[in-house]
């Protein structure tokens, strides 16, 4: 049934261009669909009004980072009563904050990195914990902001006290967790698959997740089948858990010499771009860019 249906695409967050990829990605495939489809940025300052104006059947929320992934866009679309992709604003607003979502997860039974809320400035004057650890703001995603601090690093990242750092006064300071670096995405009910990301760079930062060629995906990975299937059970605990809805993926850390899995964080808002791992996953199982997108738009709800 062809649908009149709403991109949210953009954004002001700093994951605003890797957003406008995802949307756009996802306009062309709803609209091979046969769908009628409006892309409305909310950096815009008639965006409300836009979105009012075209009426739509739902709206196909494809925003990353603030606003578009933190509870915030998803309240605007519940009082709008605009049925919506992803998760609703509880889950939301749970797994955005990073501290808060790793309390919840642990009490259900989920391995996750010791961490603490401190002050950018306390951070970058003294080691708020023992090296090896990492730094990053507590409510951004896509590895933005992100600092590792090796095991016999003299100094804190001073980086933390400039000026020009555009990601607020409160950071997470976490246990770093060595191994490989692995992720499932969840697809409502079902985990997909298991990938194993090896960065071309230091670490998988901004650059290694979103640049053509910055990293390489192994899917399925070659980690011992219990370890994967340990993932997989993770991933859609998590995303029962917090309370998450359509389309997830969440990010570990396997140590093979330990044996043991961390749960680094859970995304409500999975990127669609060429080299995103949710589609892939996706493909893997055998549903194409288009199904992937189609169904994501039949799952909409309202409330979440």
């Amino acid at each position: 049934m062809t649908k009149r249906i709403a991109v949210l695409l953009g954004g002001r967050s700093p994951e605003r261009e890797v957003s406008l990829v995802s949307g756009q990605k996802v306009a062309e495939a709803l609209r091979t669909r046969g769908h009628d489809v409006i892309e409305i940025d909310p950096a815009e300052a008639d965006w409300q009004a836009q979105l009012s104006s075209v009426k739509p059947d739902l709206a196909f929320n494809a925003l990353h980072g603030e606003w578009g992934e933190d509870g915030r866009i998803q309240g605007v679309l519940e009082y709008l009563q605009i049925p919506y992709t992803h998760s609703g604003v509880m889950a939301s607003a749970l797994a955005m904050d990073k501290q808060r979502a790793k309390a919840v997860l642990r009490d259900a039974g989920i391995a996750c990195p010791d961490g603490k809320i401190v002050n950018r400035f306390e951070a970058a004057r003294h080691h708020v914990m023992d090296p090896p650890y990492v730094a990053k703001p507590n409510a951004q995603g896509s590895s933005v902001g992100v600092v590792i601090v090796p095991e016999g690093a003299n100094a804190p990242p001073t980086v933390l006290a400039s000026d020009d750092w555009p990601y607020g006064d409160e950071v997470l300071i976490e246990r770093f967790c060595p191994g490989r670096e692995l992720t499932v995405a969840v697809m409502g009910d079902r985990a997909l698959a298991v990938t194993e990301i090896t960065p071309k760079t230091a670490f998988y930062d901004y650059e290694a997740k979103y640049a053509d060629g910055g990293s390489v995906h192994r899917v399925p990975t070659d980690v011992p089948e219990a370890i994967a299937a340990q993932c997989k059970a993770d991933a859609l605990a998590a995303h029962q858990v917090i309370g998450c809805a359509g389309l997830t993926r969440a990010d570990f850390r396997f140590d093979p010499e330990s044996g043991k899995i961390w749960l680094l964080e859970i995304n409500t808002q999975p990127g669609m771009t060429p080299t995103s791992l949710a589609p892939e996953q996706a493909a893997y199982r055998g549903i194409s860019f288009e199904d992937l997108v189609e169904w994501m738009a039949e799952d909409a709800s309202c409330p979440r």
